[in-house]
């Protein structure tokens, strides 16, 4: 198998990075996937900086394993945790979440307010203040810890979530952000509830979305993508119980999850 035949990897800590995946299979339906979600372990959230860093990489070492031609961080915890060490760990192209959604966010906004919802590790790890660097705008920063643990049971909809959302999402309609980034992959399957809290003049950034794109433009620069057309195929797997992920990921993408295995990393 040469390089440009071989698949994309996509890492999540459980099943958030799906909205990663589905876009960049809209995006390059060429292309072979391979999705580890780490559910097992999952929510990466609230754990330490240290142990995301260890667990992503010890994920990605696995997808390294199965001759992928590219990485996709498909985890804003993640990649927030361990971005720097893996670019120095291997020498494949490695498209993380935070950088595009970043980028989005500043040429999407109009007052220069801008706010992200993310976990408790991607806050800790001011990785969105990092990215949006010395641009002039302001950030206010959401933690939404339980929104991971609707999403992963399968609940995007209903008066707790609409609660949860309205008590989260205060601070950032306070600060009168109008471009708000859902800096967790999970964050896009809740955008009803989320754009209904915050108002139609807001505009939500997802960063699954700019992922994707950034994927695109990374391979396309870089001359890997497929020539020609090609019936792909899309591998997923879980550390976690695999009729559980295959379950939750019908329901919540449709048929677009098939055939999980279990993995060991």
């Amino acid at each position: 198998m040469t390089q440009v035949d071989a698949p994309i990897g996509i890492f999540d800590s459980g099943f958030g990075g799906l909205t990663v995946a589905r876009a960049v299979v809209d995006l390059l339906p060429n292309e072979d996937i391979v999705y580890l979600g780490d559910t097992a372990r999952t929510p990466y959230g609230p754990r330490s900086i240290a142990q995301v860093r260890e667990y992503t990489l010890q994920c990605l070492d696995a997808l390294v394993e199965r001759g992928v031609k590219a990485l996709v961080i498909a985890c804003n915890t993640g990649s927030s945790a361990a971005l720097r060490d893996a670019r120095e760990r291997y020498s494949l192209p490695i498209i993380d979440v935070i950088l595009p959604a970043a980028g989005r966010a500043l040429m999407t906004t109009r007052n220069a307010h801008i706010g992200v919802v993310c976990t408790e590790a991607t806050a800790t790890s001011r990785a969105y203040n990092d990215a949006l660097g010395a641009a002039p705008v302001t950030l206010t920063t959401a933690v939404a810890p339980k929104f991971v643990e609707f999403v992963e049971a399968g609940v995007t909809t209903g008066e707790e979530v609409l609660a949860l959302a309205s008590e989260y999402l205060a601070p950032l309609k306070a600060a009168e952000v109008d471009t708000l980034i859902l800096g967790c992959t999970h964050y896009p399957l809740l955008s009803g509830v989320i754009g209904y809290v915050m108002g139609e003049s807001v505009a939500l950034v997802s960063s699954a979305d700019e992922c994707a794109r950034a994927a695109f433009a990374t391979l396309t620069r870089l001359d890997l993508l497929r020539k020609s057309p090609h019936n792909a195929e899309r591998v997923f797997l879980t550390t976690g119980d695999p009729a559980r992920f295959e379950g939750l990921g019908q329901r919540l993408m449709g048929g677009f999850v098939q055939g999980v295995a279990q993995v060991n990393v």
